[in-house]
């Protein structure tokens, strides 16, 4: 910072476990911002060392938003950002207080402007916990209705304080991109590269502000970025936990990067929100995290581990991350009670927990199960009896029945897809999408509708686990609210609301996320459930890389991996696909009834080893190692990821997979500190005891055939 005239004040300092949280006052124009910042590593202080000209850089608001009316930003930010506007600028520092409720200490700044517009910025830190959540409101104390058109969560500033100038060759950001049945894709990028360094003359906006439009939050980008400080080994970071439009933006003008993001804007994601006299508005949550640490893993595991406050309140069921059926790719949209009552006859007595009848068991003959849903009434053709018999077939084979829903959607062949009036709208017609509906969730008719549609049919027959699916994304918005971007914020509202209703109404209901799959993996929503299907790669040779990406934003107790297994599958194919499911939560579906007891013993086999790691899967850090996977559809090389017991470092696992040439002769795993270095127990199809072995903490591999999977359990001896 730019301290030479002694401008900045330091307001407050927390420390919050390895974090220290630093409040900063510009005494010149009442600007405050704040650095989070590792506590294990030293930093100059601007306002300990008022002499030293360390950066050219002013200090950044902890706030950003922008009501309607105001003026931009200066030096072209007009169309690139809405950050730094006349309506943060008038903002001053009024009162910052700390509090502790409950186990959670939270901190909460207040600033002010003189049209009686008030602004809290609270941060909340639960003990024990390396991340921080960060939300912010805004108070209309004034008499006159006004307008926001942009409002984010979090902003950061002043990245990096550990170098000199603009740290030139040392800043990098993180990305994870996404895509259908490729999700996870990590990207960095140097800032340079981004565009992201100050003109010669501190003038001119850089900004790379980017996230989705729609209410699919996992459409192109995960709601996550990253800066990295690569020189002094220091990460920041965030997730915005929002299940519809987001942004993040990279912005800079002078030495400091600046980090922020929340609901995507009016030019991103056609968002503005009137609020009343005497109203708020309140922001999505951010997680946001800084830490020292060379490993990419290391940083983003501080994140991803802010799901177990919400695995602590799962059903009983879910402790031990117990294995579950799915008969979609058995039957393929067609499930009957004959094919119902032989699968589970089959599953009897193998481990199985939950048995999950997907999509088509409401359809009509001859009409496909992606167009016909909404009217959930049970097949009379495929159920001819209803459903009580089937359901009494799952639970005599000792599993917890399971059904499929896409609540939020209706299909063109359904009688529900004609009641327009019950619709979302845009531009006054009804939305729709290539085959798709949307129920207007805010509708008291609609949640009337579904609440003996969907609740209704759960406790009719019992069931103790639902699959809520999405498979179409709303775009920009709809009618019903003071701009597009609002209706869908409130729409998604609803819809997350619902989903609490669900849990009220059939306490103990183990529920399942799924949007194509991967498409709606966002902290808000996956903090509502107890997993999440983590793709629609159901049989495809990808599986192992996406499920690893995953491990960096998502929890893999909340990652549901399947392996399908077909009957004609060799000894090798089958534990591939097997050892796919060790990187996250175990499900099978597939040619399960026509297997033979050789298949059989493999897949047990497996389901023995899944049950070993459960405690390692639950808590533990990941590393993956391997060569960048450049084409997930015709992926080279190979791939390991490590993953060890984040408390005691007793246990651990490594699962490797091989793809198409080249391989090495020899594949070498570095095990960390913590690391035991015992091999307990290897899964694969064959014995490789001979081609497994650890020397000086390295474990190595010979590998010896192109894909193939293989999971080594380690023990500390």
């Amino acid at each position: 910072m730019n301290s030479k005239e002694n401008q900045i004040a330091m307001i407050n300092e927390y420390l919050l476990g390895d974090m220290r949280l630093c409040y900063l006052l510009n005494r010149e124009n009442g600007c405050v911002g704040m650095l989070l910042l590792p506590t294990d590593l030293p930093l100059f202080n601007p306002v300990r060392h008022p002499d030293r000209i360390w950066k050219r850089a002013e200090v950044e608001p902890l706030v950003q938003l922008k009501l309607t009316g105001d003026i931009y930003g200066e030096a072209y930010a007009m169309g690139n950002t809405m950050r730094n506007s006349e309506t943060v600028r008038n903002l001053t520092f009024r009162k910052q207080t700390g509090s502790l409720k409950n186990g959670v200490f939270e901190i909460c700044t207040t600033l002010e402007d003189k049209r009686k517009h008030v602004i809290t910025h609270h941060v909340l830190w639960k003990e024990g916990t390396p991340y921080i959540r960060i939300f912010c409101r805004f108070y209309n104390y004034s008499k006159e209705m006004c307008t926001l058109e942009m409002m984010e969560s979090f902003s950061m500033g002043g990245l990096s304080p550990y170098l000199e100038g603009d740290g030139h060759g040392s800043l990098y950001v993180h990305r994870i991109r996404s895509v259908w049945s490729q999700e996870g894709r990590h990207e960095t990028i140097a800032a340079e590269d981004l565009q992201l360094e100050p003109s010669w003359g501190y003038h001119a906006v850089r900004c790379e502000r980017f996230g989705q439009a729609g209410s699919m939050p996992v459409n192109k980008y995960f709601p996550f970025a990253a800066v990295e400080d690569r020189e002094n080994h220091v990460f920041w970071g965030a997730q915005i936990a929002h299940n519809a439009s987001w942004q993040m933006e990279l912005y800079r003008k002078d030495d400091g990067l600046a980090l922020s993001g929340g609901l995507a804007d009016r030019e991103l994601g056609h968002w503005m929100k009137q609020v009343e006299p005497g109203a708020y508005f309140q922001t999505p949550e951010a997680i946001v995290t800084a830490a020292h640490t060379e490993s990419f893993d290391i940083f983003t595991e501080r994140l991803t581990r802010a799901a177990l406050e919400g695995l602590e309140q799962v059903p009983e069921t879910e402790k031990e991350l117990p294995i579950i059926f799915n008969e979609y790719c058995t039957t393929w949209g067609n499930p009957s009670h004959d094919n119902i009552v032989k699968i589970a006859g089959c599953l009897k007595g193998r481990g199985f927990q939950y048995f999950v009848i997907d999509c088509g068991w409401y359809k009509e003959e001859g009409v496909p199960w992606d167009i016909s849903m909404g009217d959930y009434e049970v097949s009379k053709s495929l159920f001819p009896r209803g459903l009580d018999q089937t359901v009494e077939a799952i639970r005599s084979a000792g599993m917890i029945p399971g059904i499929w829903f896409e609540i939020e959607n209706v299909g063109r062949a359904a009688r529900a897809y004609q009641q327009e009036e019950h619709l979302l709208h845009k531009d006054g017609q009804v939305l729709t999408s290539y085959f798709r509906r949307f129920w207007n969730l805010c509708d008291p008719w609609v949640e009337a509708y579904l609440t003996e549609k969907v609740i209704g049919t759960l406790k009719q027959y019992g069931f103790g686990y639902m699959k809520i699916d999405y498979n179409e994304t709303i775009g920009i918005g709809c009618d019903g609210a003071e701009s597009p971007g609002e209706g869908l914020r409130r729409n998604m509202e609803a819809s997350k609301a619902f989903i609490e209703k669900v849990k009220r109404e059939i306490p103990g209901i183990v529920l399942e996320n799924c949007a194509s799959g991967g498409h709606r993996l966002e902290p808000g929503l996956m903090s509502q459930v107890s997993m999440a299907s983590f793709s629609d790669a159901h049989e495809c040779e990808e599986i192992p890389i996406i499920a690893a990406n995953l491990h960096r934003v998502i929890h893999p107790a909340q990652s549901q991996i399947w392996a399908v297994i077909r009957k004609d599958d060799t000894q090798k194919r089958i534990a591939y696909s097997i050892t796919n499911t060790f990187l996250g939560r175990m499900c099978l579906s597939g040619d399960v009834t026509e297997l033979t007891a050789e298949q059989w013993q493999l897949i047990e086999n497996g389901m023995a080893f899944y049950r070993k790691i459960v405690p390692v899967i639950r808590n533990g850090q990941s590393y993956r190692f391997g060569p960048k996977i450049r084409s997930a559809r015709h992926p080279e090389g190979w791939q390991g990821l490590l993953r060890i017991e984040r408390e005691t470092g007793k246990d651990a696992f490594v699962t490797i997979h091989t793809f198409d040439e080249p391989l090495p002769e020899t594949i070498e795993i570095p095990l960390p500190e913590n690391c035991p270095e015992q091999v307990e127990e290897i899964y694969s199809y064959k014995n490789e005891n001979e081609n497994v072995e650890i020397r000086n903490r390295i474990l190595y591999y010979r590998p010896g055939e192109n894909r193939k999977g293989i999971a080594i359990r380690l023990k500390r001896a």
